[in-house]
């Protein structure tokens, strides 16, 4: 189809065209002039996650992923906040609201599930692409129930979002105060039995001084028992030395001012017992008398002799009965410091205990305190932005706009029924199709009923009312 030959499909068909036309765009406009005003409120929100956490002390930079515009814009459009809005602005009590439920659902079912589609088919959240700005927009017949309506789901968004937050924070909070208590009490009994240990034991494992002291100890009486053994065996010699007969010798004998004097004296009796004797004879009273006397000073010399030499068996008696009682001493406290070094051993496992026990109830009380915070938080990540207003002029329906659609669409349904209606009833609209339709040259053109007569060009539309046979008859020869 061409150009001439849509133009005379137009031409013919114009009375169905325009009726269709005119039909279409009357019907457009007088439906949005039928149809109830609709008003449409929107309110804005900020999504932020630049700002510090205040409880967690985390700084986030940059702007939210999709996915997470994605998620809050979910999280608008959920049941949730769409309840809470129910329940805040009381719709269920409406007596509009619950005659129009009636009406669509015949009482069955619940009108909360009810309002939650309804109030969900009129609400619409656009996230901006390039910022963090989510729209929240609401349909109405009211422009105040609108704006309402949409400051309640921005509200109620925000609430939802700090419920979302808070509520995990209480139940690990709850968990984190139960764990707690429980490691409070290990921690407890490892103290406890740590406690009834070195009550046992009688020593006090947390502490190096004891044992610090007790093994210095332990090293002063090893040094008293290396000097008494030295004195002892000192002393041990020095009796057999005067046992042997070689008591004049010993220093204790050799230095003592008494055997000393008696020796002089011995030294004087012999000297004048000598002197007597070869003078007067042996048998001379005071030769007899000297040799008395030197006798005497023997006895006497051998008596001190003795007592001096049993003085260093006492003396060596006791040093043995000290080495003896500082060896025992020594034992006793050697075994006191390796059982308080057996006994810090084994404390030391319980020691570990406890401090293993201190640790994870203090890392659950930190967790404890942090969650604690986050659970009584009052502020989330979103802000209002701008609040809904009731609007002035109704969203829908938009008579301009439906007449332009109507105007569009009524001339495709005009164009297109001409075409139709001209294929369900071929007919030949102009000369040209005539040579297409027999196959052969159009020598001429009658002219029209009524017409003035003239010859007219082959390019002249014929025009009539009858139709075109679909069977022309053949050419004769020559015509």
């Amino acid at each position: 189809m061409n150009l001439s030959q849509f133009l005379s499909i137009m031409k013919a068909r114009w009375q169905v065209a325009l009726i269709i036309f005119l039909v279409t765009v009357s019907s457009a406009i007088g439906l949005s002039l039928l149809l109830p005003k609709k008003y449409t409120a929107a309110a804005t929100l900020v999504v932020d996650q630049s700002r510090p956490d205040p409880v967690a002390a985390a700084m986030y930079s940059g702007n939210p992923s999709p996915a997470f515009m994605a998620t809050q814009v979910d999280v608008l459009k959920s049941e949730r906040v769409a309840q809470h809005v129910i329940r805040k602005l009381d719709l269920a009590a409406d007596p509009k609201t619950r005659e129009q439920w009636m009406n669509d659902t015949k009482g069955a079912g619940s009108i909360e599930a009810w309002l939650v589609e309804e109030i969900q088919r009129a609400l619409d959240v656009k996230p901006s692409r390039e910022s963090n700005v989510i729209s929240v927009s609401f349909k109405s017949s009211d422009p105040v129930k609108a704006a309402k309506v949409a400051n309640s789901f921005v509200q109620a968004f925000l609430d939802v979002s700090l419920e979302l937050r808070v509520d995990p924070a209480k139940q690990y909070s709850s968990f984190f105060d139960t764990r707690g208590k429980e490691l409070r009490a290990n921690v407890e009994r490892a103290q406890a039995k740590l406690s009834a240990y070195q009550r046992e034991k009688g020593v006090i494992i947390a502490s190096d001084g004891q044992l610090d002291v007790e093994a210095a100890r332990l090293n002063e009486l090893s040094s008293q028992l290396v000097a008494l053994q030295a004195v002892a065996a000192e002393s041990g010699s020095r009796q057999l030395q005067a046992q042997a007969g070689a008591a004049d010798r010993l220093q204790e004998v050799v230095n003592n001012p008494a055997l000393s004097s008696l020796r002089g004296d011995i030294t004087r009796a012999e000297a004048r017992f000598q002197e007597l004797t070869s003078r007067l004879g042996d048998n001379h009273p005071q030769v007899i008398e000297a040799k008395a006397n030197i006798a005497s000073l023997r006895a006497r010399l051998d008596g001190e002799t003795r007592r001096v030499t049993g003085s260093l068996g006492v003396t060596n008696t006791i040093n043995r009965q000290r080495e003896a009682e500082i060896r025992t001493a020594l034992e006793m406290q050697r075994t006191r410091v390796q059982r308080m070094r057996s006994a810090r051993e084994e404390g030391a496992v319980l020691i570990r205990d406890v401090e293993a026990a201190q640790r994870a109830y203090d890392a659950v009380l930190a967790r404890l305190n942090q969650t604690s915070l986050e659970s009584q938080t009052t502020q989330s990540n979103a802000y209002v932005l701008t609040q809904a207003s009731p609007p002035f002029v109704p969203s829908s329906p938009n008579v301009v706009r439906n007449a332009a659609l109507s105007i569009a669409i009524g001339l495709l349904l005009a164009i297109g029924a001409a075409i139709l209606l001209e294929y369900a009833d071929r007919r030949v609209r102009n000369v040209e199709e005539v040579s297409e339709v027999i196959g052969l040259p159009l020598l001429g053109v009658l002219p029209k009923p009524g017409g003035s007569g003239r010859f007219t060009a082959p390019r002249t539309p014929l025009v009539s009312a009858r139709p075109l046979f679909r069977r022309l008859p053949a050419p004769r020869n020559g015509a």
